[in-house]
């Protein structure tokens, strides 16, 4: 792993209070009033994978979407609504903004962030692409649109792979971030020169091998599913790696009967409607060295309860804004993506 001049990000991560834990009658209550105001405003909620099960069933009964971060810009983008609500990171929703700037783009809460997005600071990460400038920067799409408007291409994990080989092709040698364990997973596969900024999802970081060893002896039959986020350890146990998309559908189509699967639990909503006959386990986050600070949820998905979305006409702060000039610079990259993808 290629980690030459990298600078070391110490970060201090305060992790946000869960929501409140409502009873049955406060869920229906709040979920009657999003849907009343849904059609009121002329609005849909378009929810990530790893938001909480509630969330999700209610973007599709609202005729709303559930997917990754581009699959979710993209159908805002599309969408006739006028106002689309991202449940989600605040990296979603500027990446919805950007693609769709016609449209006003809400939030329950704009607190929401992601540990890769705090890990990659715009002002340190611009400073190392400069001591490099021979390099083309590639960024993961769990970045800000400041970090974006640095890069030369943005990539969700589906596609990631691909894009360094097309470069890699073309002779460029690569900066990635901020993910170390997807740029390691991306240099393994192609052996592509690149040089891998040290950022790391809060939850994928927390599988364990030992733990997943001893998962895969009790359940000597299921099939592991991996998130290339995880560590490099965890990454050599499965049967399958690949994105939020290609796990729901390895679930699906791969023969066995259960999966033990090391990514974020909020999956396990469409991964059980794409296998309903499929039992689910969540790859361990416990065992030697584990601090289980998420056990394999995020908390600021989690942060996307019903009474912060019933809440989101109300909060005048709940608005994404994108500086124009930095949309701007955000779109070019954007669009390669969008566009390679589409191929």
């Amino acid at each position: 792993m290629n980690t030459a001049n990298v600078p070391i990000i110490d970060i201090d991560i305060p992790f946000p209070k869960p929501p409140q834990v409502l009873t049955p009658s406060q869920k229906s209550a709040y979920q009657e009033k999003i849907i009343a105001l849904l059609k009121k405003h002329n609005a849909v909620l378009i929810a990530h994978y790893y938001t909480d099960p509630e969330i999700q069933a209610l973007a599709e009964e609202t005729g709303g979407f559930v997917g990754d971060s581009l699959e979710m810009a993209k159908f805002g983008a599309n969408h006739p609504a006028d106002t689309i609500i991202i449940a989600g990171v605040k990296f979603m929703g500027e990446t919805a903004k950007i693609l769709g700037p016609a449209k006003r783009v809400l939030m329950p809460t704009l607190e929401a962030t992601c540990s890769l997005d705090l890990g990659c600071p715009i002002e340190l990460f611009d400073d190392f692409c400069n001591q490099h400038p021979d390099r083309t920067v590639v960024v993961y799409a769990n970045t800000s649109a400041a970090v974006k408007a640095r890069a030369d291409w943005v990539v969700t994990s589906s596609i990631a792979v691909d894009v360094i080989e097309y470069l890699q092709d073309k002779g460029e040698k690569i900066i990635w971030g901020p993910d170390k364990h997807l740029g390691r997973y991306i240099q393994n596969k192609t052996g592509a020169d690149m040089l891998l900024w040290q950022g790391a999802c809060i939850v994928h970081d927390e599988f364990k091998f030992q733990g997943l060893e001893k998962a895969k002896a009790l359940y000597p039959e299921a099939a592991v599913l991996v998130h290339p986020e995880s560590p490099q350890k965890v990454v050599d146990l499965a049967d399958m790696v690949g994105s939020t998309s290609q796990l729901i559908k390895a679930a699906k189509e791969l023969p066995q009967k259960q999966m033990i699967v090391a990514t974020d639990k909020g999956i396990f909503f469409k991964m059980q409607q794409a296998a309903p006959n499929k039992e689910l386990i969540i790859a361990p986050t416990a065992g030697e060295g584990a601090t289980c600070r998420s056990c394999a949820h995020c908390p600021w998905m989690k942060m996307n309860g019903l009474q912060l979305l019933s809440e989101v006409f109300e909060n005048n702060e709940n608005e994404i804004f994108v500086d124009e000039g930095l949309s701007e610079k955000a779109l070019a990259p954007l669009t390669r993506m969008v566009n390679f993808a589409n191929q």
